[in-house]
């Protein structure tokens, strides 16, 4: 197996934290910047996985770098600069305490819900008679709360939202219209690829100015589901499952080997064999969303190759 970066405990300069997320690890400096360094840790159902995946920390960080200046446009962000290929810098923002969830599809979640027979999810009506993988007539924003370490993200209505005091009226509103616009725009550039963009989550935090931005990643697999369009009808109306890319082909393995995340299940045996097909699918998503090919980099010394990037950027 290739080298993977699993976890960084690096000493940056001015440095005055470090918070380590699922797959992400948050150096604060100064007060005013982040270092956030994409890891090859895979979560799901919000456990981590024991193995990491190669290539995974990079993909995710380059896709979501290329669709923030593919969306800056239209929704201010953090980003100021990529170092390194697992590496973004940005502004240091307050993070607000729910997901913007999208959907355009009854996939993933909202699926095994409807399936167990919800036809309201996050106060936001479903319509009888959907099968799984029909496109919602208007994509629907079903938010989940933000998760403190080890707890499971939850289901929220907008209701709640305002009622707890999460988010005010006023920011809430600005959300629910940057969530749109972002998902209108990440449905054209998929559309190109000849990819359905299915449904993702948005994060959002506010500048010691207090302007809204969008923070973390960007139409990733981690954040993201993607179909094939090429054949979609067809397989719809076949009932078939759909080819999609994203990592629900994780969650389905885990699934069908007695896993859910629930008390007292235990993480499957992930093999050599099958972390390479897991890597070798992020690495397709990467090129079929950017129609790029996807360069490898250097994983000789991951750690160093990262810490000599970023204080090099700095010393500029």
């Amino acid at each position: 197996m290739s080298q993977t970066i699993i976890e960084t405990n690096f000493n940056f300069p001015a440095q005055k934290g470090v918070y380590k997320g699922k797959v992400r690890e948050v150096y604060t400096i100064n007060d005013n910047l982040l270092v956030m360094i994409a890891t090859d840790r895979l979560s799901a159902f919000d456990v981590v996985m024991p193995k990491g995946i190669p290539y995974k920390g990079q993909i995710l960080n380059q896709i979501a770098t290329k669709m923030m200046k593919a969306t800056e446009d239209l929704v201010p962000n953090w980003l100021i600069a990529t170092p390194d290929p697992n590496v973004a810098v940005g502004h240091l923002c307050e993070p607000f305490k729910v997901e913007m969830v999208i959907r355009g599809y009854m996939s993933g979640h909202a699926a095994r819900e409807y399936k167990a027979g919800k036809r309201v999810l996050c106060g936001v009506s479903m319509p009888e008679g959907m099968k799984e993988n029909d496109a919602f007539q208007t994509p629907i924003i079903t938010p989940a709360t933000k998760a403190e370490m080890g707890n499971h993200d939850e289901d929220i209505s907008r209701e709640d939202i305002l009622a707890r005091g999460i988010v005010s009226e006023e920011d809430y509103l600005i959300l629910e219209e940057y969530t749109r616009k972002l998902f209108q725009r990440g449905t054209e550039i998929a559309a190109k690829q000849g990819l359905i963009l299915v449904d993702t989550k948005y994060e959002f935090g506010k500048t010691k100015e207090g302007k809204i931005v969008l923070i973390d990643e960007i139409h990733t697999p981690d954040s993201s589901r993607y179909f094939y369009a090429k054949g979609y009808e067809e397989r719809q109306q076949k009932g078939e499952p759909q080819k999609q890319l994203s990592k629900e082909f994780v969650r389905q393995w885990l699934i069908q080997n007695g896993f859910q995340g629930l008390e007292g299940q235990t993480v499957p045996e992930m093999s050599d064999a099958y972390i390479k097909t897991v890597s070798e699918r992020y690495i397709e998503l990467y090129e079929t969303i950017t129609g790029e090919s996807f360069n490898r980099a250097d994983l000789s010394n991951i750690n160093k190759r990262i810490e000599e990037n970023v204080l090099n950027y700095f010393s500029k």
